[in-house]
């Protein structure tokens, strides 16, 4: 029962409505006691009536832009029986962030990573993308994309990335935090529901469009962003059509450091003992495994269409059919001058040839900060990757009512994601055994002070070392088929029920040369690059010493050598070892019941019910058995019978409790599911990867309590605590060892230039205990209508979370390693914005916090605990001119404050690994409504 008044009213009519509302809510509680109403729509229907009945003389303001978007996301959230936040678009292909996961993050409970300074992945109450669904236009969905290596390169996880899509092409994002039998199993975190536009959700002919122009302040470059929409309806109201678009391109320079993880160990840290430098040799010291500035050039372009028409055959029956399709393009160029040496083992001439002269062991971190060498190899690389993500879907729902007490639900659909990045070229030269090299991380250890020995700008005397070509494509498709009913069966309780059927596929290939190293001579008979084939690059953002340096010209060097030709050395073939496939036939049942009840004169709605759910998993991958390596399917099936419970009580008509209880789930990674290994060389980094196709899921016990006092016309403050009892857990164990005592074939290391002698990271999925995870969050949202004049233009949002959780690691063996949090939760966040919503001039300002959060554990170098991101304060603002009912012109800046990525590793000391720079974006536009 709500007595949420929709209109602006006078004070004097206010009063006078609210007497009406009393009296009318004390007869609807009359009514409840003879005849329960169990979620009060009764009561709904007639304050309803009352208030229509009233309004005729009222004098009604329209509440629009940013604060009408506040207020339908309140009446969302509300209305449901469960616990969800909800965005709104604020009008038609208008959204308030240009991207979704930074629309995301203004939830409570929400937070973001970014790629390449724009949003991604989002995580929701401390738990990772891969425990987050997506559904789009209810169906589910996953779409991926590619990146560099630093930022995880191509996505071939559960997680979804948000950036495949332009908001624009969106009216509707709910975070459902709650889990109920009606809504599919796979979330531990949330269900993401996004909604397109509909023809029906207009009246008549409607067409909108805007352009912006954005400008990066890094990039130095200004790019078109473009989107429109038109609809109709035709048949008085019984058809419709809709047609929505959205394109923008995107040119960034993201600019930092990298250490390439910290090395170490006693006595000499593998240097050569002959070292003069005597503290280094005698002391437990670390140095970076090649320490480097980083450089890369990003374009991308996003195009993005959706279409929906909608039929209303009688006034019973209505049918739904959605078309969408996105498609991201991107081009990246990376550019490194790098110390490999520190890298390299003795099999490869590095660190037991090289000679500290110099330097200086942090006496707290046991670190050589700084340090002058002989005998160092020197490398410059220039890598180029195009890549693209096609995402396509289609889905056709309809509703038919038999009665006004049954009715049924359907919807069967398709969607796929291709990513595709043909080409991923890396060209590298070297220069050995360079003396008087040093690096320097005493001064701003993200920002290190490098002396190569020799002038870094010289393209002379540098030998072509490695071309690395690795294609490769991962695949994303669903196909998906339910069938739901609603039985209104007394008017306390309504039965629902239905049956889902779902076949996901995952795949994912790479090729490869048969050996990176094996390079051709020039044409002057030797691997010398000449001079003409090399380039300069120079750092722009950011201030580096030295800020230029020459790297190889990898287009010149790509025609001369011929190295996409596809034949003799450069012949390219499938990478058996990072093949795989998962698919998965998920097939659920689920019935559940609303209903209402009274307890004395509070009302009671909710469900409860159960979702019963069969998964059929198929994993292929090639697997070593004795020497060979052998293509195998592992098939297996695991049950889950998860039960779930949401309350809601109506204390008042505005102050509501509810709670939640169920048991969730959520699949195995894709990557742990192979029934193989993975080796993989690249530079000096040693990898092996293995998988575990008979993963058990992780699953959890959950419980919520929630406070929600609608004090007044758009406003809300709200409490909830949540609980999560992980039962099961699957980590990823990481240790260091020689090759040769994995018992893994030698075979496997032909064509890498890697021996059997040097040390490699071994990476192993394992089912662990699990633990708790909890939190609390806090959540005030208000329009400040109670101010006098202007000031009453303003309004606020708030929100805190505080997240907490104790995860019993383990390391290879199965022994316990360390309890701490689950990797990607943020302890602390909070966002709050500020807006202001005029007759002609609105704004808002928008400050978004998220704390430091792990990434990895435990860490990968012996000697350290974790990996994790340094904390993340982001400052976003928005500002728009009204010109009349039509005509807007908007501001708006991004990363205002220019805040960098910055991960590092050990929680004490926090010893850089990598940093990044991005820049501030600013757009202006201009938006025209027909």
């Amino acid at each position: 029962m709500q007595s949420r008044i929709s209109s602006r009213k006078t004070p004097v009519t206010l009063l006078a409505l609210s007497i009406g509302l009393a009296l009318q809510a004390g007869n609807a509680f009359a009514q409840s006691a003879e005849q329960p109403d169990p979620t009060g729509h009764q009561a709904q229907e007639a304050i309803g009536a009352e208030q229509a009945q009233g309004a005729v003389d009222l004098d009604t303001v329209t509440v629009t832009g940013y604060r009408a978007s506040v207020e339908k996301a309140l009446d969302i959230k509300r209305g449901e029986t469960g616990m969800v936040d909800a965005i709104v678009a604020e009008d038609i292909a208008n959204f308030p962030d240009t991207n979704l996961a930074e629309s995301l993050q203004r939830i409570p409970g929400v937070v973001i990573t970014r790629d390449a300074g724009e949003g991604r992945n989002i995580s929701v109450r401390g738990l990772g993308p891969d425990f987050t669904r997506v559904r789009i236009n209810g169906m589910e969905a996953l779409t991926t994309v590619g990146g560099s290596d630093q930022s995880g390169g191509s996505n071939r996880s559960r997680g979804f990335d948000f950036n495949v899509f332009a908001s624009d092409l969106f009216t509707q994002l709910i975070v459902r935090k709650t889990a109920s039998a009606d809504v599919e199993e796979g979330s531990l975190g949330a269900t993401v529901d996004l909604r397109t536009a509909h023809p029906f959700d207009y009246d008549g002919f409607t067409m909108a469009g805007s352009a912006q122009a954005a400008y990066n302040d890094m990039a130095e470059k200004a790019d078109p962003r473009v989107a429109g929409l038109i609809a109709n309806t035709w048949a008085d109201g019984t058809f419709g059509a809709l047609f929505s678009f959205a394109y923008s391109e995107r040119q960034l320079l993201e600019e930092g450091s990298n250490s390439g993880r910290w090395a170490g160990g006693t006595a000499n840290n593998g240097f050569n003992p002959a070292s003069p430098f005597q503290e280094a040799r005698s002391a437990t010291v670390w140095s970076p495994r090649f320490p480097r500035y980083t450089l890369m050039e990003h374009e991308q372009k996003r195009t993005g269409l959706t279409g929906s028409l909608q039929w209303k055959p009688g006034d019973n029956t209505e049918f739904t059919l959605d078309g969408m399709y996105s498609k991201i393009d991107a081009k990246r160029t990376e550019k490194y001058i790098e110390a490999i040496s520190f890298s390299r083992g003795a099999s490869q001439g590095g660190k037991p040839e090289m000679i500290v002269n110099d330097g200086y062991i942090d006496p707290n971190t046991g670190a050589l900060l700084y340090g002058q060498f002989d005998n160092v190899d020197i490398r410059t690389e220039h890598r180029y990757d195009e890549w693209n993500t096609t995402f396509k879907q289609l889905s056709l729902a309809g509703e038919h009512r038999f009665s006004d007490i049954f009715k049924i639900n359907g919807q069967v659909g398709t969607s796929s994601s291709k990513h595709e990045n043909p080409i991923q070229t890396t060209i590298i030269m070297d220069k050995l055994n360079v003396d008087g090299y040093s690096y320097d991380y005493r001064g701003n250890s993200r920002s290190p002070v490098f002396d190569y020995g020799i002038d870094p700008t010289d393209g002379t005397g540098w030998t072509l070392a490695e071309i690395r070509l690795r294609p490769q494509y991962v695949d994303n498709d669903y196909d998906i088929a339910d069938l739901d009913f609603t039985w209104n069966m007394a008017s306390a309780f309504t039965l629902k029920g239905g049956v889902q059927y779902k076949d996901y596929t995952f795949k994912t290939r790479e090729l490869r040369r048969a050996s990176e190293v094996s390079v051709p001579n020039f044409s002057t008979g030797n691997k010398i690059v000449p001079v003409e084939y090399t380039e300069l690059a120079s750092l722009g953002g950011i201030t580096g010493n030295p800020g230029t340096w020459v790297i190889p010209n990898l287009d010149a060097i790509a025609d001369a050598l011929d190295i996409y030709s596809n034949s003799g050395t450069f012949a390219l073939a499938e990478r058996a070892v990072n093949t795989r496939s998962v698919e998965e036939k998920d097939t659920g049942f689920w019935l559940m019941g609303d209903f209402g009840f009274d307890i004395g004169n509070v009302p009671f709605s909710g469900n409860i019910g159960g979702r019963y759910v069969k998964t059929k998993q198929s994993s292929t991958g090639y697997a070593t058995i004795g020497s060979a390596l052998v293509n195998t399917t592992v098939d297996r099936e695991y049950n889950d019978f998860l039960p779930s419970m949401n309350l809601v009580a109506n204390i008042t008509p505005d102050f509501l409790i509810r709670f939640g209880a169920a048991k969730v789930m959520s699949r195995p990674g894709l990557g742990s599911l192979t029934p193989g290994v993975t080796v993989n060389v690249s530079g000096g980094a040693r990898t092996v990867s293995g998988g575990n196709p008979n993963l058990n899921p992780i699953r959890a016990k959950t419980a919520d309590l929630g406070f929600e006092w609608y004090f007044d016309e758009g406003s809300m403050l709200g409490l909830a605590l949540f609980y999560k009892d992980i039962e099961s857990f699957v980590q990823t164990a990481r240790t260091v060892m020689p090759y040769s005592a994995s018992g893994l074939p030698v075979s496997l290391l032909e064509g890498t230039g890697a021996a059997a002698t040097d040390d490699f990271t071994f990476s192993v999925p394992l089912n662990t205990p699990g633990g708790d995870l909890k939190g609390a969050e806090f959540n005030y949202t208000q329009p400040f209508s109670f101010l006098p004049g202007k000031w009453s233009n303003f309004g606020v949002q708030v929100n805190y979370t505080y997240v907490d959780s104790k995860i019993q690691y383990l390391t290879t063996t199965g022994a316990n390693s360390l309890e701490t949090d689950l990797t990607g939760l943020s302890k602390n966040s909070y966002n709050g914005t500020l807006f202001y919503e005029g007759e002609k001039i609105s704004g808002r300002v928008s400050y978004t916090h998220r704390d430091d959060y792990l990434t990895q554990v435990p860490a990968t170098e012996a000697g350290f605990d974790v990996h994790g991101m340094t904390a993340v304060n982001t400052v976003d603002a928005s500002l728009s001119y009204k010109v009349d009912d039509h005509l807007q012109f908007t501001l708006e800046g991004i990363n205002l404050t220019n805040e960098a990525s910055d991960e590092w590793v050990g929680s004490e000391w926090k010893l850089p690994l990598q940093y990044s720079e991005f820049g501030r974006q600013v757009m202006l536009g201009v938006r025209y409504k027909f």
